[in-house]
């Protein structure tokens, strides 16, 4: 199947009480299958609570509860004329997303963040 470029775009206003359960990323562009499969690359780049020494319980997944996964705060657009190639893996193409969970706060002034190649990083 082949790849597209997707845009993944907040759709709810920055007030909005749904983002009080998931953070905002802004704009992420990712290559992916389909629009469906775009929301699922964008969240899988996103940090799990398995990925943290915190856990909500023995082998529970956060992945579910990513801002990406609900259509009342992101939309996703098919970019037709993009300059990124739809050759390769799916993938986070452009834009950041924050790495940090919504209930963590941020250690010593510190952002943790995942950059658009799906690595972590230190902001200060």
């Amino acid at each position: 199947m082949d790849k597209r470029i997707f845009k993944l775009k907040p759709a709810a206003a920055p007030w909005d009480s749904n983002w009080d359960r998931a953070p905002n990323h802004g704009e992420v562009v990712v290559r992916a299958l389909s629009p469906a499969d775009a929301r699922i690359v964008a969240s899988e780049a996103e940090l799990d609570f398995l990925e943290t020494d915190t856990r909500p319980g023995d082998g529970v997944s956060t992945r579910f509860a990513s801002a990406f996964r609900d259509d009342k705060l992101y939309t996703v657009i098919e970019m037709e004329d993009s300059s990124f190639s739809q050759c390769g893996p799916r993938a986070v193409l452009s834009g950041e997303i924050n790495a940090s969970l919504k209930s963590e706060s941020t250690n010593e002034g510190r952002k943790n963040t995942r950059d658009h190649a799906g690595g972590s990083h230190n902001r200060t």
